[in-house]
């Protein structure tokens, strides 16, 4: 057995290689879809402000992102829009956008922009993926701080479990808790971490680049681990199956 270790270790480094050369050139062709999502004010200063990551999808106008990403009010008085930030750091560019389908259950939200189309990703199909299954996520973590500069993280699918798992002292119960405890569903637990800012950023298979889940850094964790002081800093990603439903609402062709 004893000289069975350095061959497995061989092999798992080739393997590992390869993997890395896939993800690699997944991640050079997928940045250009990967965008910020924040707000313009003609009149602030900065005047433009970062909230999260988002991806273009369809004939490259339309971006995703987590609802609760662009959830916030726009002040009118200050002129404020939604927008979508492209290209990366001083040389990035401002382009409107208008929010046109959302789904708060699922936190889902799809942006139209203005002006030129962007390269769109294409959309895995509804099934789940198997625990296991290697993924990665690009997106702009701590963006507000760290600047529009896209960041890969990789990891597998660890598990796919319920969004609320029901408590056992009703006052660790919240509204928001209750609401879901209706009408659960299933989503993706990572062995990868993300951050604030990641909200929103695709989740997609290493090989193919095909978009198969939504990373979400804050709606899924406040339903599933209220209980706990601290957070876990585990990641979670909303099944790419919603977003086909959301779209096929809306009658958008993603």
């Amino acid at each position: 057995m004893n000289k069975l270790l350095p061959l497995l270790s061989f092999i798992g480094l080739i393997f590992s290689s390869i993997a890395c050369a896939d993800l690699a050139g997944t991640v050079s062709l997928l940045k250009p879809s990967v965008v910020g999502i924040g707000v313009y004010t003609p009149t602030g200063q900065p005047k433009n402000k970062l909230y999260g990551t988002g991806f273009v999808i369809g004939d490259g106008t339309y971006i995703v992102t987590n609802h609760h990403v662009i959830e916030q009010e726009l002040d009118d008085r200050l002129l404020q829009k939604l927008a979508v930030f492209t290209g990366k750091g001083r040389a990035a560019k401002v382009k409107l956008a208008k929010l046109i389908a959302h789904d708060e259950d699922h936190d889902l939200a799809i942006l139209k922009i203005e002006g030129q189309a962007l390269p769109a990703l294409s959309l895995a199909n509804n099934d789940f993926r198997r625990e296991g299954s290697a993924i990665a996520f690009t997106g702009f973590p701590i963006g507000a701080v760290l600047g529009l500069y896209p960041v890969t993280h990789r990891g597998i699918i660890a598990a796919v479990t319920p969004t609320i798992i029901p408590v056992d002292d009703t006052r660790q119960i919240s509204i928001a808790m209750l609401k879901r405890l209706r009408d659960p569903y299933l989503v993706y637990q990572l062995d990868a971490t993300a951050y604030p800012g990641n909200s929103g950023s695709a989740m997609y298979d290493v090989k193919t680049g095909e978009v198969i889940g939504i990373i979400n850094k804050v709606f899924v964790q406040q339903s599933k681990e209220t209980v706990i002081s601290k957070p876990s800093g585990i990641t979670y990603a909303i099944p790419v199956k919603y977003l086909h439903q959301l779209l096929k609402k809306h009658n958008i062709k993603g």
